[in-house]
C-alpha cells in the first residue's frame, strides 16, 4: 500500500475555495495538496468515490457525550473513544469531550481519562472542556447548584497542570467568579478560557476578555443578555474583537433571528463558530439520561430536565451546519468554516485543522450533493461509513 492517497470523484472544498476535477492528495496522516486530474503522482494509491463533496472535518468544542456514554457518568479513555465514534457518524473529526460541573474527584477522573486518551491517540480526541464548577449561580442553566463554588488555588493549580498533559484544554467559568488574576494565570498557562454561565454586567465580562479569557461559551445562553442600558456578557462578547463564540444552532436554544442579529453584530478575528453540546444520545434512540442525578428527557427536539430547562442539546453537527444553511441563510461554504475553520481559530489550532491546504490534518467529510455524511475520514484513515 502506498503511503500516498489520491483521492477523487468529489469537489473538494479546502476551507476557502472549491475545486472540481481534482484530487485531494493525503501523505502520512496530513494533506500533501489538491491535484488536478491529470497530475496525479504516479505512485499514489488512488480512492474513487462516486460524486458529492469532500469538506474540512468538523471540530466540536463542547460536547457531552454521545454513543448512549455521558462523560460526566464515565469520565474513562473508553468513554472518550465511544464518544468520538458516535460524533464521527455526523461528520465531526475532532472534539473537545466535556465534563459538566461535577465533584473534584470526577474532574481529576476526568483530566487522567484525557491525558490517557492523548497518549494512546484516540482518533477525533483533541483535549478536554471543563465547563465548571465555577460558574454563576444565577445562571446555572442545568449545572447541579450544589456543585457549583469558586476557584480556589488547589483547583487553579488542578488545571494548570492538567493543561501540561493535554494538547488543549477549555475551560468555562463565570466572570463574576473568577476573578481577573486567575484568569490570566489559566491563559498564561495556555488554557484557553471561555466566559459562560454568567450574570455579570458587560464591564466585568470585559475585563476577564482583557486578563486573558478570549471566548464564550453557548452565546445567548446562559449569560446576562444585551439590553439598552446595560450590555450583559452577551454585548461584551458581540462588541469583543478578539472574542470567538461558540453558538447552539438548533432553532430551540436561540431565535433564528437573535443569531442573525449576532452575526451582522460580530467582526473579526475573533468569530462565533457551532457546538452540539450533545448529550449521550448521539448516535442512538435513547430517550432519558442521568446527570448528577437528575433525569434528562429527549423530546420534540430537546433535552429537557422535569422543570423544563434546556440540558445539553439533541444536535450533531452536520444538522447544525444544514440549520445555518437552509434557515439562517448562510452560504454553504460559511456554514461549514462555523464548523471547522472558526473552532480551530478559537482554540489556535487553525495551522492543522479547520481547513484541507497543505499540512492541515487530514480530517475530512465526504457528503452527498444533499449535505447528508457518507464517510468520515480523521488523520487519513476512514472511520466511518454509512
Amino acid at each position: 500500500m502506498s503511503d500516498l492517497l489520491a483521492i477523487t470523484g468529489a469537489r473538494i472544498f479546502d476551507g476557502q475555495h472549491w475545486h472540481d476535477d481534482a484530487a485531494l492528495l493525503v501523505e502520512f496522516g496530513h494533506v500533501s495538496g489538491i491535484a488536478g486530474a491529470d497530475a496525479i503522482p504516479a505512485n499514489a494509491e488512488r480512492v474513487r468515490l462516486e460524486g458529492g463533496m469532500l469538506v474540512p472535518g468538523f471540530i466540536d468544542l463542547q460536547v457531552n457525550g454521545g454513543g448512549g456514554v455521558l462523560f460526566n457518568n464515565d469520565p474513562s479513555v473508553d468513554a472518550i473513544r465511544t464518544i468520538c465514534a458516535a460524533h464521527a457518524q455526523f461528520g465531526t473529526t475532532a472534539l473537545l469531550p466535556t465534563l459538566i460541573t461535577d465533584t473534584v474527584k470526577v474532574n481529576i477522573a476526568a483530566m487522567a481519562a484525557g491525558k490517557a486518551a492523548a497518549e494512546q491517540g484516540v482518533p477525533g480526541f483533541i483535549g478536554l472542556h471543563l465547563e465548571g464548577p465555577h460558574l454563576s449561580l444565577a445562571r446555572k442553566g442545568t449545572h447541579d447548584p450544589a456543585l457549583i463554588r469558586p476557584m480556589d488555588n488547589e483547583d487553579l493549580a488542578r488545571l494548570i497542570a492538567a493543561r501540561a498533559d493535554l494538547p488543549n484544554l477549555l475551560c468555562t467559568v463565570a466572570a463574576e467568579t473568577v476573578t481577573p488574576d486567575q484568569v490570566a494565570a489559566l491563559a498564561d498557562a495556555g488554557i484557553i478560557v471561555s466566559i459562560g454561565h454568567s450574570d455579570a454586567d458587560a464591564a466585568t465580562a470585559g475585563a476577564a476578555f482583557a486578563a486573558g479569557a478570549s471566548m464564550a461559551t453557548h452565546l445567548f445562553n446562559a449569560m446576562s443578555q444585551l439590553g439598552n442600558r446595560e450590555p450583559g456578557v452577551v454585548g461584551a462578547v458581540l462588541t469583543g474583537d478578539g472574542v470567538s463564540a461558540g453558538l447552539i444552532a438548533d432553532g430551540i436554544h436561540v431565535h433564528p433571528d437573535a443569531i442573525r442579529i449576532a452575526l451582522r453584530a460580530k467582526s473579526g478575528p475573533g468569530r462565533i463558530f457551532l457546538v452540539t453540546d450533545a448529550m449521550s444520545q448521539t448516535g442512538t434512540d435513547i430517550k432519558t439520561l442521568t446527570l448528577n442525578g437528575r433525569t434528562i428527557t429527549r423530546a420534540d427536539g430537546a433535552l429537557r430536565l422535569a422543570d423544563g430547562t434546556l440540558a445539553g442539546a439533541d444536535l450533531d453537527m452536520i444538522d447544525a451546519v444544514e440549520f445555518m444553511h437552509s434557515r439562517i441563510g448562510l452560504p454553504f461554504e460559511e456554514a461549514v468554516r462555523m464548523a471547522s475553520l472558526y473552532p480551530a481559530e478559537a482554540m489556535g489550532i487553525e495551522g492543522e485543522f479547520g481547513h484541507l491546504r497543505p499540512g492541515a490534518v487530514a480530517s475530512f467529510v465526504h457528503l452527498s450533493d444533499a449535505r447528508q455524511v457518507r464517510a468520515t475520514w480523521i488523520a487519513g484513515a476512514e472511520v466511518f461509513r454509512a
